[in-house]
């Protein structure tokens, strides 16, 4: 018997576009959300989900292509002084917002200004106001197609910061985009598409942008190709992966983003389906509060790392596609050695004699997760059995995903399963995880020499520098243990075969652009 919730999906996806065929022109582009976004704020109140729709609406003045490496998008031409401190952007011609307005770069300053105050709540103000070591000290505009950044001192990572994703790309905003109070109204950006409708808890639909400044090229990321090729894309609030599946098969879905791996293997034998596999550079695993009065002790970190048998974690959560990765270097970075092949062995054994030492009396211990994400689930059930096996009192709490990802933020947890979405730079993805709780609780390793050593990895320009920096980094990681690190994300999606040029890619974040609907 369906859940009540389940019920009102499935009535709202069966009859929200009656009257219509598919591939017709009343039909939208249809893509399912798990959940409805956060907010369409670019960066704040945010999850992967909201990066994925808002990204669609706003840009950046760079983005990250196929490559992992950081290319101009709304700059024509980006350089850097020889001293390492200036960055100058020459920003692109003909550009328009979506109320036609021509981008200057007065709006590049506004946007900047608008970021950097506190009261914005910008998910990365704490990347350029020096708490991570990059500080910017002045931005200007010597001319309408021109713009400074200043920084206090040489950092290699600027410009990925920037493109960062979970930033909203830093996107360029015109000021209508909030109220005249200051408060936010919503995106008016430069992307291929445009808000359409908002009905919260049901969809959130995107219109075409026709005054859309193609860079051109093929699609690279999020930079090159973006023509919007379809009127509308409505993303489909359809929390349950079989509603969702059983909708794609019934042609009320086009795209299912993430599909479970269960669902893939079904799914793959279908001739009016197609799947789109890629692995990607998220992480996954489970998060130690190394404050919680259990896990401060190191002894009983290292315990748990013992107890879990991360290959057959990775086997059974992935369906077999993926591979366990210990270290936070993720499998497809260039940085990723012989080092970093070195992680945790399973020895039960092990994790017992070292609850017998750190004086482990059998403690409540609760391990969050939800069942929004079917892998962070999968892997809570599975860990918590190793667990209780060696010996740990371990009771799983399941929540909203919501709730999960509030008590992530506040570091009010002990344990949980969680997954962060790709970062395409090691040192990105070492800072994901890593810095000073008392300033950012949601933080897990806080650790003052390892952060030094980001620190300089996110100077340094020279890789064989950059590697010994991250090969110490692992080995600190490994011993310390703040987080069970498990496998690197695998991005399968589905496609009605008629969602012509709909692919998924290691960036994770799904792309409708250079997406057409067929008969």
């Amino acid at each position: 018997m369906m859940r009540q919730g389940t019920i009102a999906v499935v009535l709202a996806v069966g009859f929200a576009f009656a009257g219509s065929t598919p591939g017709s022109a009343a039909t939208p582009l249809r893509v399912q959300l798990s959940t409805d976004v956060r907010s369409t704020n670019p960066g704040v109140n945010r999850d992967s989900d909201t990066d994925a729709v808002v990204l669609h609406m706003v840009e950046g003045l760079v983005a990250y292509g196929e490559d992992a490496r950081v290319k101009p998008l709304l700059a024509e031409s980006v350089a850097m002084s020889e001293d390492g401190l200036t960055y100058t952007f020459k920003l692109r011609k003909g550009v328009k917002f979506h109320n036609g307005a021509g981008m200057t770069s007065a709006d590049v300053v506004w946007s900047w200004n608008r970021y950097m105050d506190p009261k914005t709540e910008w998910r990365c103000f704490p990347e350029f106001d020096g708490r991570n070591g990059l500080k910017v000290t002045a931005i200007e505009a010597p001319d309408p197609m021109t713009v400074l950044f200043r920084i206090d001192k040489p950092n290699a990572l600027f410009l990925n910061a920037l493109a960062r994703t979970d930033c909203g790309m830093t996107a360029i905003l015109h000021k209508d985009s909030v109220k005249a109070d200051g408060s936010w109204d919503k995106p008016v950006g430069t992307g291929p598409f445009q808000l359409d409708e908002w009905k919260r808890g049901e969809y959130i639909q995107l219109a075409r942008f026709s005054d859309y400044a193609n860079r051109g090229g093929k699609r690279d990321g999020y930079t090159g190709g973006k023509r919007p090729l379809v009127d509308h894309v409505r993303f489909m609030v359809v929390p349950d992966s079989s509603t969702a599946k059983a909708a794609l098969l019934r042609g009320d879905i086009d795209i299912i983003p993430d599909v479970t791996n269960a669902d893939a293997q079904e799914l793959k034998s279908n001739p009016a389906i197609k799947l789109s596999v890629s692995p990607h550079m998220g992480l996954a695993g489970l998060l130690i509060q190394t404050r919680d009065p259990i896990f401060a002790n190191a002894k009983i970190r290292q315990a748990v790392a013992a107890a879990i048998n991360g290959d057959q974690v990775v086997a059974a959560v992935t369906e077999g596609l993926g591979k366990r990765n210990n270290s936070i270097v993720p499998t497809l970075s260039s940085y990723y050695k012989s080092p970093e092949t070195k992680g945790w062995s399973y020895d039960p054994a092990k994790a017992k004699r070292l609850l017998t030492e750190a004086g482990y009396k059998g403690e409540p211990i609760v391990m969050l997760t939800n069942k929004r994400f079917s892998a962070m689930y999968d892997t809570a059930i599975i860990t918590q059995a190793m667990l209780k096996a060696a010996g740990f009192n371990v009771s799983l709490e399941v929540l909203e995903w919501a709730t999960q990802l509030d008590r992530y933020n506040k570091g009010n947890y002990q344990m949980m399963s969680f997954t962060y979405s790709a970062r395409l730079d090691p040192a990105q993805s070492f800072e994901a995880i890593m810095g000073a709780k008392d300033k950012q609780p949601r933080k897990v390793w806080d650790n003052p020499e390892a952060q030094k050593l980001l620190e300089r990895a996110m100077v340094v320009a020279d890789e064989g520098e950059r590697q010994k920096l991250f090969d110490r980094l692992h080995e600190m990681f490994i011993d310390d243990v703040p987080m069970i690190m498990l496998y690197n994300g695998l991005k399968t999606s589905a496609s009605a075969k008629r969602a012509e040029g709909f692919e998924s890619w290691s960036g994770s974040l799904s792309r409708v652009w250079e997406v057409r609907l067929t008969n």
